[in-house]
């Protein structure tokens, strides 16, 4: 169904972004945060955080504002960065791609991100890719179960 959607262009210069994102060479948790632009529908950057943990991440995305003229909810896109203890005592970053699209979104809103999702996380080659309605299921417990799957 996504391929009959509004499908937005990802701006060039957050796809260099994202690859030098990917290949950081700092230890801590890191994210960036991306909207669309639903003028110019393309996906833009919108917020960057340093040594933040999925709790503190979590507080950063209200689950209701104004991100579009005249929009009460949104959706994010988030690539993180998230330092991975696994349980033999090895540590991975995992690049993590969290597609967050609150409850009460409205429909339009919710399909143009929904037809964007695919589109960027091909371009940006992302393999974990995490979706949430609700920006309180955003928690470590949450992501290290999600991790889990990828042992």
């Amino acid at each position: 169904m996504s391929e009959s959607l509004v499908v937005c262009d990802v701006d060039e210069d957050l796809v260099k972004k994202l690859r030098q994102f990917r290949f950081r060479k700092e230890t801590n948790n890191a994210a960036i945060v991306m909207k669309i632009d639903k003028d110019k529908q393309l996906v833009i950057l919108d917020e960057e955080h340093e040594d933040i943990s999925p709790d503190d991440l979590k507080d950063e995305l209200p689950e209701r504002q104004p991100r579009y003229p005249f929009v009460i909810s949104r959706g994010k896109f988030i690539v993180y960065s998230y330092k991975y203890q696994h349980d033999d005592g090895r540590v991975s970053y995992p690049l993590c791609f969290i597609f967050s699209s609150p409850v009460g979104c409205r429909p339009e809103q919710q399909m143009m991100y929904a037809g964007s999702k695919n589109k960027l996380v091909q371009t940006v080659e992302l393999t974990k890719v995490f979706e949430i309605r609700n920006t309180e299921d955003l928690t470590e417990e949450w992501l290290r179960e999600k991790l889990g799957f990828f042992r």
